[in-house]
C-alpha cells in the first residue's frame, strides 16, 4: 500500500504542472504561435532528457516513438495550445479531466485492465460534470460564453493523448526480448519526435520563431521544463507502475489546478455552476478510485486464501 501512494504521488506531478500551463499559456505565450510554441515547448525538454537518459531507440522503438511522438506530443501541443488561448483556464482543465474515463474505458480492451461497476458510474458522473460546467456563463471568457473551437480542440487533444498514454503503456511492457526502455528514454523519444515533426509546419505556416519577451522566455522555460519534461516522467513513470485508470482518475489535479488558478489569478469568475460541476467531477472520480480500490483487493484475497489453503 505505501509503494502505491508514493507511485500515486509522484505520477500527481503531472496533471498538476498541466493544471498550470494553462494559465501560463493563456496569459504569456504569444497566441498566434501554436505549431512554434509546441516545438519550443517539446525540443528542449526532450533534448535534455536524452542528455540524462544517453538511450537510442533500437527495433521498433523507432516506429513507436514516432507514433507516441504525433499523439502524446505534437498534435497534442498544438491542441493544448490552441485550447489554452481559446478557453478560459477552467475550463480548459475540467475538459481534460474526461480522459480519466477514456483511459479507463480504453484500458479494458487495450490492457486487459477491466473497469468495475462503481469506477463506470464514477466515470459517467465525472463526464456529467463536465457538462455542468461547460452550460455555465461564469466561466466564459471576456467574449460572454464558452467558444466551441476551443472545447472541440480540447477534446481533441485529450481523445488524442488518452490513445497514445494507453500506448505507451502497452508498448512499454511488451515481452519482446528487447532490453528494458527507461522511463526517461521513452520520453525523451517521444518528446524529440513530436517536436521534429511539427518543425517544418512550423516554419512553413507561422515563419520564424516569434520574437519572445523576457516573460515569455521564463514561461517557456517553466513549460518545457517542469510542464513537460517533469511532468511526462511522471505520469509515464505511473503508467509503468500503476492500472492505467488509476494513473487516469489522478488526472483529477488537472482541472482542480486549473480553477484555482484561473479563479486566484486570472479572476475567472467561479459561480454555482462551476462549483456543482467540479463537485461532481471530483465526486465521480473519487468514487472509482474507491470502488478499484474494493475491487483490487476482493481479486487479491481468493488468491491469498488459496496460498494459505495450501500451506
Amino acid at each position: 500500500m505505501e509503494a502505491k501512494w508514493r507511485w500515486i504521488l509522484v505520477t500527481a506531478i503531472a496533471p498538476i504542472a498541466w493544471g498550470s500551463n494553462y494559465y501560463v499559456t493563456r496569459h504569456f505565450l504569444p497566441a498566434d504561435s501554436p505549431l512554434w510554441g509546441a516545438v519550443i515547448r517539446a525540443l528542449p525538454a526532450g533534448l535534455l532528457l536524452l542528455a540524462v537518459a544517453r538511450q537510442r531507440p533500437r527495433g521498433a522503438w523507432w516506429w513507436r516513438s514516432a507514433v507516441l511522438g504525433i499523439l502524446n506530443v505534437g498534435a497534442f501541443f498544438v491542441l493544448i495550445y490552441l485550447a489554452s488561448q481559446l478557453l478560459p483556464t477552467s475550463v480548459a482543465s475540467t475538459i481534460m479531466a474526461s480522459s480519466a474515463a477514456v483511459l479507463m474505458l480504453l484500458a479494458w480492451p487495450l490492457l486487459g485492465e477491466r473497469p468495475g461497476l462503481f469506477s463506470l458510474l464514477g466515470a459517467a458522473i465525472g463526464f456529467t460534470g463536465v457538462c455542468v460546467m461547460l452550460l455555465g456563463g461564469g466561466s466564459a471568457g471576456p467574449g460572454g460564453g464558452i467558444d466551441p473551437l476551443g472545447v472541440a480542440v480540447s477534446l481533441g487533444a485529450m481523445g488524442l493523448s488518452s490513445v497514445g498514454f494507453i500506448l505507451t503503456k502497452r508498448w512499454s511492457r511488451t515481452a519482446d526480448g528487447a532490453a528494458p526502455v527507461s522511463t526517461l528514454a521513452l520520453t525523451s523519444w517521444q518528446l524529440i519526435a513530436g517536436g521534429m515533426l511539427l518543425l517544418p509546419f512550423a516554419a512553413v505556416s507561422e515563419g520564424p520563431p516569434p520574437q519572445l519577451d523576457l516573460p515569455a522566455v521564463l514561461a517557456f522555460a517553466y513549460v518545457s521544463l517542469i510542464a513537460t519534461a517533469l511532468a511526462f516522467v511522471a505520469w509515464f513513470t505511473g503508467l509503468r507502475h500503476l492500472p492505467a485508470g488509476a494513473v487516469g482518475l489522478v488526472g483529477l489535479l488537472n482541472p482542480v489546478t486549473g480553477v484555482l488558478l484561473g479563479t486566484l489569478l486570472a479572476g475567472e469568475a467561479f459561480g454555482p455552476l462551476q462549483a456543482s460541476g467540479t463537485a461532481l467531477v471530483l465526486g465521480g472520480v473519487l468514487l472509482g478510485q474507491r470502488r478499484s480500490r474494493a475491487v483490487r483487493d476482493r481479486i487479491s484475497s481468493p488468491s491469498a486464501a488459496s496460498s494459505s489453503r495450501r500451506t
